[in-house]
Order: C-alpha cells, then structure tokens, then sequence
C-alpha cells in the first residue's frame, strides 16, 4: 500500500500536468467524474481509489493523453485512458 505522502506527491504531478493543457481532462473512478485540474477533488480521489480512468477531449487532447499516462504510470498508479 502507497503512503498517503507519495499519494498527496502523486496527485500534485497529477495536477500540475493535467494544467499543462487546454483539453479537458477528467477522472472517472468509483461513480465519480473529478476535473484533473482541481487539486480539492483530485486529492480525495487519488487517496481513496485503487483504479483511474482518464477522459480527454480537446485541441491538444493527443500530447496530454501521453503527458497522462506518463504521470500515472510514474507513480505507480494504474490507468485507462479512454478513446471515446
């Protein structure tokens, strides 16, 4: 189990990324849909769910869909990132 330090350092890379881009990029875990670029709902998210899936749409949708993956993956996080 992740220390709730790494996951509170996670959700940080999480936002700052997600910020990086224009596209809207939401969370979709446990029945609920959190905006990647607020920390509030991000940090609960990311404590208290074992699972992510990520919805990006937009004009720079492709480089933050990489950008997001890799951030996930980097800390160790398990991601789907939805094709819709």
């Amino acid at each position: 189990m992740r220390s709730k330090k790494t996951l509170i350092h996670a959700a940080v890379d999480i936002n700052q990324t997600a910020n990086q881009f224009k596209s809207s990029i939401v969370l979709v875990m446990d029945n609920k849909v959190v905006d990647a670029k607020s920390m509030l709902g991000l940090s609960n998210s990311v404590l208290t769910s074992d699972f992510f899936r990520l919805e990006i749409y937009g004009e720079d949708a492709e480089e933050a869909k990489k950008a997001m993956r890799d951030v996930f993956l980097s800390n160790g996080l398990p991601v789907e990132i939805s094709n819709k």
